[in-house]
């Protein structure tokens, strides 16, 4: 056989994806895309069911091999039973995609301190059990990816989500740590931090906040959930594999990244 017919058809097949808050918007997006690389996918999400229903169905009803596992990623049972759950349906884990996270605008001297920590409990506790729970089985299978979705937010300072700001702020840190000291069992820990990107906006993340629209964008105009999935494609796959502990902003020029 040669080397053309032995490597694999599709860049991830063979590996196991785990993607959060996935029933919709950029979290829909990337598990359609790592499922069209051959990854087969584990389609998160904490609340409807049938959302994340459809995103399982959508990959199957394309080639593709999914599930959908509803858990809330800030329970630490229950994301060692999304983890099990995983090896189980698909024999282990490879690619973690972080991307579960909740929206609000709050001033800072109305904020009650219940609200701060929901808010760090999803996009920073989440983003730690994940990783927490999903890096030894990935030191088992020789190596894997971990992807956090920050945001653009807390590189601006955003008025009024000092509680979304802190938690990606900490999340881009939990990556650096992770970077470092996962190297040397081939993982790899990278965030992507979206600009302003055309998304449907759930009822309990309130009003958009200043700054969401298109002024100010070089590029004259929002992203969309499938740029930031294929910014997630490239990390997850071969091109990416030297490449870690990096932060890669995605907001056609609202911001440089720093």
């Amino acid at each position: 056989m040669n080397d053309a017919q032995s490597e694999p058809a599709r860049p991830l097949d063979g590996k196991v994806a785990l993607v959060t808050g996935a029933g919709k918007n950029i979290g829909r997006a990337i598990a359609l895309d790592l499922a069209a690389d051959g990854a087969a996918v584990v389609v998160n999400g904490r609340g409807d069911q049938a959302l994340i229903d459809s995103v399982a169905s959508e990959i199957s009803d394309r080639g593709g091999r999914a599930i959908a596992l509803k858990a809330d990623v800030s329970d630490e049972a229950a994301v060692q039973q999304l983890v099990a759950e995983t090896a189980t349906a698909f024999g282990g884990l490879d690619i973690v995609v972080s991307n579960a996270g909740l929206r609000r605008q709050t001033p800072l001297v109305e904020m009650a301190f219940q609200e701060w920590r929901e808010i760090l409990s999803v996009a920073l506790d989440g983003a730690f059990l994940l990783a927490r729970y999903s890096v030894p089985m990935m030191i088992e299978r020789g190596g894997g990816r971990f992807i956090g979705i920050s945001g653009i937010s807390h590189h601006v300072g955003t008025a009024d989500r000092v509680h979304v700001n802190a938690s990606k702020a900490g999340l881009e840190g939990l990556i650096r740590g992770m970077a470092g000291e996962l190297g040397p069992h081939n993982i790899t820990a990278n965030a992507i931090a979206p600009g302003v990107i055309d998304t449907a906006r759930g009822a309990s993340a309130g009003a958009a906040p200043p700054g969401s629209g298109s002024t100010g964008i070089p590029l004259g105009r929002k992203g969309l959930p499938e740029e930031i999935a294929a910014a997630v494609r490239y990390l997850a796959g071969p091109g990416g594999a030297y490449i870690t502990g990096q932060t890669l902003h995605v907001n056609g020029g609202k911001a440089f990244g720093r």
